[in-house]
């Protein structure tokens, strides 16, 4: 399996065991409940020796709410993903290990309702 697919497959699986409403692929539904975490788009930059494929992957995971006075909420949300993301060793096939990770938390104006935006940027190394 190709790495960024085998880690996103597993983050999306990790997330869900946490109880968090959880989407991939593209966002819900216009009335779907707030709070919820959106698995968003994977980059893989990969090398290969002669008996191994090694590299990174850098994975965005947004969370929204709808409530900016629950801005605590996002930032829970927001830490037992990086938490999970940092206990995460091994896949069936690779070795991983979080290189970097940027989080930001900002107001988002895209819809009626003003939400807080929570995004995650987590870079992992495998091999």
């Amino acid at each position: 399996m190709d790495p960024q697919q085998e880690l996103f497959s597993t983050l999306l699986t990790e997330l869900k065991k946490m109880e968090y409403d959880v989407y991939d692929g593209f966002l819900p539904p216009k009335n779907t409940p707030y709070p919820f975490i959106y698995l968003a788009d994977s980059t893989q930059i990969d090398e290969e020796n002669k008996t191994a494929v090694f590299g990174r992957v850098s994975q965005t995971i947004h969370v929204w709410h709808n409530s900016p006075k629950q801005r605590g909420t996002v930032s829970k949300m927001l830490l037992d993903a990086k938490t999970m993301c940092r206990k995460l060793e091994k896949t069936d096939n690779f070795s991983w290990f979080v290189r970097d990770v940027n989080q930001r938390i900002l107001s988002d104006d895209t819809t009626k309702q003003p939400l807080l935006h929570g995004i995650l940027s987590v870079e992992f190394s495998f091999s």
